[in-house]
């Protein structure tokens, strides 16, 4: 492998892929907008500050790309020194995690009931990454090279063990309380079941991405594959944030479940005299042989982000006999 392609090479490939993702972010907060324009201030402001953190940071890596491979193009000693800015990107990647973690932490907060039994070891991992990763890039803005960067190889491995455990803790957490919280009913397990895989799948991602860093870093140390990989985790936290509050409303519209059933007793059809259903009979009365009983039942449930407590559930249960 030449040495352009194991450090240059996918140091492009993953600001390309980062450019992707983040036309994706802007297309959600674009729909988010228009959709929910009646959503609570703090949930606007989070995604402000997520697009705003999310926007800088590819703004840094785009500039290191072009700093190695325009600005001091053709100098094979500017390869192993590090540009002005691919370290400051490593700040505002922390405050992209820290604020849709939070996010979702809060979201376990609430749907458990406020169990800090729960919460607690959440927000352990999510300080821990943040904390490791200011620590990293306080530290590192003072080398001047990749070689330096060895020295604080431990605290770059703690960073991606941190998200991913992180991550992983969220997603089986939310998937432990609603897989507890299904019910006898066929449509409304089907709608939990859903809601388990979409957890697992904004968690999945970032995960995968945190532990494929993990690995190339340990695995291809004289390479920049592992930088690829890390500069793609801030990319897909905003873009799972942005899935999770744009999925409400076809969660909500899946989770109104209407159940009609009509049922005819005791329905003769002996002659004219029992077949006669009117209420305004010669004889006076309805003929109760000849009765219709319609049952309508109506179960509706919902859940919405962003109201005074997410973990509240609306249900009504009306019928009607005739």
């Amino acid at each position: 492998m030449a040495p352009l392609d194991g450090t240059m090479g996918p140091l492009l490939i993953g600001v390309i892929i980062c450019a992707v993702f983040y036309g994706v972010s802007l297309s959600q907060m674009y729909y988010y907008y228009t959709r929910y324009p009646r959503d609570p201030l703090y949930l606007k402001v989070l995604v402000a500050a997520v697009w705003t953190t999310d926007t800088i940071h590819q703004i840094l890596i785009s500039h290191s790309i072009y700093w190695y491979l325009v600005t001091n193009y053709g100098s094979p000693v500017t390869v192993g020194l590090l540009s002005p800015t691919i370290i400051v990107e490593v700040f505002f990647q922390a405050f992209t995690g820290l604020f849709v973690q939070s996010f979702f932490a809060a979201r376990v907060w609430k749907l458990s009931g406020r169990k800090l039994y729960l919460v607690i070891p959440v927000l352990a991992l999510i300080a821990a990454e943040f904390a490791v990763a200011m620590a990293y890039a306080i530290k590192a803005t003072h080398f001047q090279t990749f070689l330096d960067l060895g020295k604080i190889k431990a605290l770059s491995i703690s960073i991606n063990a941190f998200a991913a455990a992180g991550d992983v803790c969220i997603a089986a957490i939310l998937c432990t309380i609603l897989q507890v919280s299904k019910t006898g009913f066929e449509k409304s397990n089907l709608l939990i079941n859903r809601l388990i895989i979409f957890s697992v799948n904004t968690g999945l991602l970032t995960s995968i991405c945190a532990c494929m860093s993990l690995i190339t870093i340990l695995s291809l140390p004289n390479t920049f594959v592992y930088i690829c990989f890390f500069f793609l985790i801030g990319r897909l936290y905003s873009n799972s944030l942005m899935a999770t509050l744009n999925a409400r409303k076809g969660l909500r519209d899946a989770s109104n479940i209407h159940d009609t059933s009509v049922s005819l007793r005791d329905l003769q059809t002996g002659g004219p005299s029992t077949a006669n259903m009117s209420p305004f009979s010669t004889n006076g009365k309805r003929d109760a042989a000849a009765s219709i009983a319609i049952r309508i039942d109506t179960t509706k449930e919902s859940r919405r982000d962003g109201d005074g407590d997410s973990a509240n559930y609306s249900g009504d249960k009306s019928h009607m006999d005739v």
